[in-house]
């Protein structure tokens, strides 16, 4: 805006003047100068090299990566076997430990079967000197004593079905009565007192029992005494 009154000043003025200061106008104006840069090889060069080297050194950690990833599987796996050893090792002990505890129930069955069974085995025995006192009172009575004497007959009837009723009582409650005549003789259930050869029997066979044995539900109490069969030599 001054620049333009300055001019109309000057115009009105000195008209050559201005003509003058027109004409000298374009001189004065100078063109923009244009730079041009140039890169040098090496420059170029050392920039191709830092981004190659770069991309080399970005490539490293990648392969860092994958080697790590492929380290990470590997230790997750062996983390699966290893749990899975453990699962097969407790699955065997869960089972070892139900068959023992099954075997256990069973042996434990057993024991309280033959405690119920064998809970009578030390009173049977001491009931059974009694019976052999019952059997002993009616072999001292004689036949002729019976058929002579009336009362002793009564009497002796009395005490063989007491004896009887004895036996009876003792068989419910498991314990039955070893007469083993015309048998082989067992060691594990007979008791030989004597051998003596007999031609119409078999060695080795009791023909004669001196004292009945008994047993409580399969379990010998007391082992019968017997006469055996003598072998011929």
């Amino acid at each position: 805006m001054q620049r333009s009154l300055r001019l109309m000043a000057i115009r009105a003025s000195s008209p050559s003047l201005l003509r003058a200061s027109v004409c000298m106008a374009p001189r004065m104006v100078s063109a923009p100068t244009t730079r041009f840069f140039s890169v040098s090889p090496m420059k170029f060069n050392a920039k191709k090299d830092e981004t190659s080297n770069g991309k080399e050194e970005s490539a490293e950690p990648a392969e860092k990566d994958a080697t790590s990833e492929l380290s990470e599987v590997d230790q997750l796996k062996a983390k699966l076997a290893e749990k899975d050893q453990e699962v097969t090792l407790l699955k065997d002990r869960y089972l070892r430990s139900v068959a023992d505890f099954r075997n256990l129930q069973e042996t434990t069955k057993r024991e309280i079967q033959k405690a119920r069974d064998f809970a009578l085995q030390k009173f049977a025995r001491d009931l059974l000197e009694s019976l052999d006192n019952f059997g002993h009172a009616l072999s001292a009575v004689k036949d002729e004593t019976l058929a002579a004497n009336k009362e002793v007959s009564q009497l002796y009837d009395g005490v063989e079905m007491t004896k009887n009723i004895f036996e009876k009582t003792l068989v419910r409650h498991g314990i039955s009565k070893i007469d083993p005549v015309d048998e082989r003789f067992d060691p594990n259930r007979h008791e030989a007192t004597f051998e003596v050869p007999q031609p119409d029997k078999e060695p080795g066979t009791v023909f004669h029992v001196q004292q009945p044995g008994y047993e409580l539900n399969g379990r010998v109490l007391r082992a019968a005494k017997v006469g055996v069969v003598k072998g011929t030599e």
